[in-house]
């Protein structure tokens, strides 16, 4: 019998036993703890909608002003170039660490190891001042004669330094989110694999990927979210992105806490444009693992509204 009901027993005039009697459990704290969750809620959103600090007229002013659309759409570029170059340079490390030549594997070691040790805002002003230690950038043979250079500023500008140390950062967390899903794949395919005589690299290609994608895309879509925050670093770089757009409008205008407030709600709604879309992509995956996933909210919500017009 479940715990959140009592069965008592019940006897007929002749003193046979009946039917059991069941009696909903009362869980009075679970009550109390749920009332008193819905007064804080409500306490909170009220101080939202009356408190004057906030100045509500001034985030609606701004919101989505033609600077901060300009702003966020910066950072969705940031987002979007370090994600797609940080896994690339993440795929390729991952498998160098797993290989078995020992060059390879320690040089993706030590590369992961020296760019998860450094912050990123220390490796974005290393960036951003590389310049400073080589002056110009060129093509020509190792130790000798350099055939053709170009200087270093006008290869790498604001937005290339920005590019590169987002990139480099994210490949170091990248590759070991990849290497973990590889690993997560049983061995005993690839030796099947290997005696049907499947090339390695289609192995990898056809075999591993696919599901070592439903052990990377869980931590791969964390690591993209906190990339989207991350890219506020680049403020020292006075670069346009959402947050140094943000400070810079409130230090001249003095209204901090609505253009504070104006930062947050893009990166809560970018932050769960990503998450919806994570949610569709491991759905995807999962296929091969759940032949009958769950339904999705819209595919609820519409079973909910059929029901309810039937």
């Amino acid at each position: 019998m479940s715990s959140d009901t009592i069965t008592e027993p019940a006897t007929t005039a002749a003193g046979d036993p009946a039917e059991p009697k069941v009696v909903p459990t009362r869980h009075y704290a679970r009550w109390a703890a749920g009332a008193a969750v819905v007064v804080l809620v409500a306490q909170f959103v009220h101080g939202l909608a009356t408190n004057p600090v906030w100045e509500w007229h001034v985030f609606r002013d701004y919101v989505f002003s033609e600077t901060i659309v300009q702003a966020v759409w910066v950072t969705l570029q940031l987002t979007a170039y370090a994600t797609v170059l940080g896994f690339l340079l993440g795929t390729v490390l991952a498998f160098m660490r797993l290989s078995r030549s020992p060059v390879l594997s320690t040089v993706a070691w030590t590369y992961i190891w020296i760019f998860r040790s450094i912050p990123m805002i220390v490796q974005l002003v290393f960036w951003f001042n590389l310049s400073a230690l080589y002056r110009e950038l060129g093509v020509g043979i190792p130790f000798g004669p350099v055939f053709w250079s170009v200087d270093s500023n006008t290869l790498i500008g604001t937005i290339g330094a920005a590019v590169i140390g987002l990139t480099l950062h994210q490949a170091a967390y990248a590759a070991e989110i990849v290497r973990g899903g590889v690993i997560a794949v049983d061995h005993g395919q690839l030796e099947a694999a290997a005696a049907l005589g499947i090339p390695r690299l289609r192995q990898i290609r056809r075999i591993v990927l696919p599901q070592a994608m439903r052990a990377i895309l869980p931590t791969a879509g964390n690591e993209i979210v906190g990339l989207l925050k991350g890219t506020s670093v680049v403020y020292v770089m006075s670069i346009g992105e959402l947050f140094y757009q943000v400070q810079v409008i409130y230090g001249r205008n003095g209204r901090v806490i609505p253009l504070l407030l104006v930062a947050t709600a893009w990166y809560v709604v970018l932050t769960s444009v990503l998450s919806v879309a994570q949610y569709y992509v491991e759905r995807r995956y999962a296929r091969g693992a759940d032949r009958t996933p769950p339904p999705t909210p819209l595919q609820r919500a519409r079973r909910f509204v059929t029901k309810e017009s039937t």
